[in-house]
């Protein structure tokens, strides 16, 4: 089924997809580009390539590369690296690249190009686990993937005028999201992806994020964030934090069905628990007007952080799962945080 411009944005502009063509005057906002990418096989997977463009340190940004290997070798090639110029070859801001890693606009809400030319830490998800992993020991990695969007844009919109209207603790959860608006798009991709000089072409699928928005951490106390793109065209997605202490939690999703969005919560939710490299049931289900959707998942592609500073000791997992919905499988997205006093090794 073929989707207009207009159902592709999710009620955004064609100019939301493009980047900020100079820095924010504001110093806390940031502009955000993220993938995760599998092997449409579950040969490999790409669980967060991102980069983080924040006005504070504009000329040099945050990057982030982690790729998995079935059999559970990974390559983990996060840095800092030089701003690249925003404009395109078109004339327009279209690429927000830092270091070895750029993202291109092809065509807005359609295409976008992904290219990494870098090196990792070479290893595995055992040593992440018992954070053992030399970064000294690096691989050359290169990828250099087309990206086209497949279902249309699921947007927060946190905008001042919305936050205005909220209450205390939705403002809180609202902080936790980012102040501004952010966006997913799951997609169908081709490429190539080279390690060491061996390269293969691949075809894959996966989830886009773009935000431009004010993102404070303080307060951020774990969540779960799954999605995925099944071969017949369904989809789902959905993130959700641990609910406060009256009981209050942010829970937003959506199935895709039919060409048609419907929103929906989580209501079986595989929170953070065992720190397990593959293997770990990952089921969920989301409450919609279709009923209740069950979704089965195993994780496999698994990059971990233990005891994660960057938000508040936290430990972090980042990684794929084989989905399962009804007789259609698929390899999607995982991202899933809790306090290291909620979660085992094994």
């Amino acid at each position: 089924m073929s989707l207009t411009l207009q159902q592709m944005t999710g009620g955004l502009t064609p100019e939301h997809d493009l980047v900020f063509a100079s820095k924010p005057a504001d110093p806390e906002m940031r502009e955000s580009s993220s993938i995760w990418l599998f092997e449409e096989n579950g040969a490999f997977g790409f669980p967060r390539v991102g980069i983080e463009a924040e006005a504070s340190s504009w000329e040099n940004r945050r990057y982030q590369a982690n790729i998995a290997v079935r059999g559970g070798r990974v390559l983990i090639g996060p840095g800092v690296g030089p701003a690249h110029s925003a404009v395109g070859p078109e004339g327009r801001p279209t690429v927000l690249g830092a270091g070895p890693l750029s993202f291109r606009c092809l065509e807005p809400f359609r295409r976008w190009r992904v290219v990494f030319d870098g090196d990792a830490a070479d290893g595995t998800v055992a040593q992440q686990i018992a954070n053992t992993l030399d970064p000294r020991k690096r691989t050359p990695v290169r990828f250099d993937v087309e990206l086209d969007m497949a279902t249309p844009a699921w947007v927060q919109d946190i905008s001042p005028e919305k936050v205005a209207q909220m209450s205390e603790a939705e403002r809180i959860e609202a902080a936790n999201m980012g102040l501004g608006w952010r966006f997913e798009h799951l997609f169908r991709a081709a490429g190539r992806f080279e390690v060491a000089g061996q390269s293969r072409d691949f075809k894959g699928v996966g989830l886009r994020i773009k935000r431009q928005s004010v993102r404070p951490l303080a307060g951020f106390r774990g969540h779960c964030w799954q999605s995925a793109l099944f071969p017949d065209g369904r989809a789902f997605g959905y993130i959700t934090y641990p609910p406060r202490e009256d009981g209050s939690a942010y829970n937003q999703g959506y199935v895709f069905q039919g060409g048609r969005m419907y929103p929906a919560t989580a209501v079986r939710i595989p929170w953070l628990r065992r720190i397990v490299g593959e293997g770990d049931d990952v089921t969920l289900e989301l409450k919609s007007e279709l009923g209740i959707t069950r979704i089965a998942g195993v994780t496999a592609l698994s990059t971990f952080r233990v005891g994660n500073p960057d938000i508040g000791g936290l430990n972090l997992q980042q990684g794929g799962v084989r989905y399962t919905w009804d007789d259609h499988t698929a390899y999607g997205m995982i991202e899933r945080s809790s306090h290291h006093t909620l979660t085992r090794v094994g």
